[in-house]
């Protein structure tokens, strides 16, 4: 039965995301999106702030270094408050001499960016936000 193999496939990653300690896993397959989130604890000393939401991330789809620039002494390829369209190269990940160019896969406002120039970064680690436009 279909919910069986559903409700076993969600067991399977519900037990992948405990075991690699991550805090999100989302899996997007023929046409349905699942996202699991580990509770984090909150105290009362923390702040809480309203974080967006995981599809208004662009993520690092490599380990490497974060480059805003195409060289040294050129303008980034972005800045906060610039308007993208879909294709259009955000930054580069630099991972092991190759030049991996980060394009965004929407239309949108680029609302932040989440990482310094030169700074590494691993595998699905939030990049930039983008507020998607019409």
């Amino acid at each position: 039965m279909e919910s069986d193999r559903l409700l076993e496939e969600l067991r399977q990653l519900c037990a992948l995301v405990r075991e690699e300690g991550l805090s999100e896993l989302t899996v997007v397959e023929e046409g349905r999106r699942i996202t699991l989130r580990r509770p984090t604890e909150v105290t009362a000393q923390t702040p809480v702030c309203a974080e967006p939401a995981p599809e208004e991330y662009v993520r690092s789809p490599v380990v490497g270094t974060f480059w805003q620039k195409p060289a040294p002494g050129q303008p980034p390829f972005v800045t906060v408050g610039d308007a993208v369209s879909p294709g259009q190269v955000l930054c580069v990940v630099e991972a092991m001499k190759v030049m991996n160019e980060i394009r965004a896969d929407r239309a949108g406002i680029i609302d932040d960016i989440l990482v310094e120039d030169g700074s590494p970064v691993e595998y699905g680690q939030p990049l930039f936000v983008l507020r998607t436009t019409p």
